[in-house]
């Protein structure tokens, strides 16, 4: 399989090898404008993709076909007669999760329970298969987990791999009380709605974010439902989640060229150059000017 990577976002996909083939690619696109990314994937693999936020597009037949991937909606994709290549378009302010397994490995994990998963019966495991679902509550809180995390380095692989079989779990496992357990704030889509609307707050006002008290009224929701809310869609608190944003952007910034170390932190909310290349520093292990001159 060709693990090659074509697109004009490379800096907004990460991709992590699972295992034996099994990956999870975050496709993050912040800017103002759609990118694409292309990969090849063979015959050989079942397809996952997750639509986080915002919108997406895939294309095939080189775009003469196209599926959209709609915010909080799922695409699963399997056609044993041919290659599927990702062709993604992915919208501004848009994120995206993609599962790649092969189908041998995954038939491996259901093998007696085949009848339960349709296209893995006997009559079906040779036909090509599509299908467009609605993310449930506890999936996103899984896809938000990884795509916003804060772990030593050194455990990222094992915390991935649970996470991408939690997430095949609950797909093919929805009782209508599973979301219920696995997360009872979320069963309240109103909460969900002003979660989210928090989010969007402290990323629009990065440079000058309002206490959390002032964003729990903002959103009118008490304090303690806002940590435990955001902690549970997002998988950390409200200001390390705006404190890896903001060093996303920063990131890009520096990576763009087009502001010195001092604009860059400036914009991200920091009053003094000293702060920012202490935060920069936490985050990346290494200063603004060192991570530049790395470019080039």
């Amino acid at each position: 399989m060709d693990h090659s990577i074509k697109n004009n976002a490379e800096s907004l996909v990460k991709e992590t090898h699972i295992e034996d083939g099994f990956y999870v690619l975050r496709l993050q696109n912040e800017t103002t404008d759609s990118k694409q990314f292309i990969r090849e994937v063979s015959r050989d693999f079942i397809q996952f993709h997750f639509c986080v936020k915002g919108a997406a597009q895939l294309a095939f037949n080189d775009g003469g076909y196209q599926l959209p991937l709609h915010e909080e909606h799922s695409i699963l994709l399997y056609n044993p007669q041919r290659d599927l290549p990702m062709d993604l378009t992915i919208e501004k302010d848009s994120w995206v999760v993609s599962v790649l397994i092969p189908i041998k490995k995954f038939h491996s994990l259901f093998s007696t329970e085949a009848n339960y998963i349709t296209f893995l019966t006997a009559e079906n495991k040779d036909r090509k298969y599509y299908k467009d679902e609605i993310i449930s509550p506890s999936m996103a809180v899984v896809l938000n987990q990884l795509m916003n995390y804060n772990l030593h380095p050194s455990i990222q692989a094992l915390y991935f791999k649970g996470k991408a079989y939690e997430l095949l779990s609950l797909y093919f496992n929805r009782p209508a009380n599973a979301d219920i357990e696995q997360c009872p704030f979320l069963v309240d889509e109103d909460n969900v709605a002003k979660i989210k609307k928090a989010k969007q707050i402290i990323i629009a006002r990065m440079a000058e974010p309002p206490t959390l008290q002032e964003l729990a009224d903002e959103i009118q929701l008490s304090l303690n439902k806002l940590k435990e809310g955001f902690k549970q869609i997002y998988g950390d608190s409200v200001f390390s989640f705006l404190f890896d944003y903001k060093m996303e952007v920063a990131r890009q910034l520096l990576e763009s060229g087009s502001h010195n170390v001092n604009e860059v932190g400036l914009k991200v909310g920091y009053s003094t150059a000293s702060h920012f290349i202490s935060a920069f520093k936490k985050k990346y292990g290494t200063t603004p000017k060192k991570y530049v001159m790395a470019l080039s």
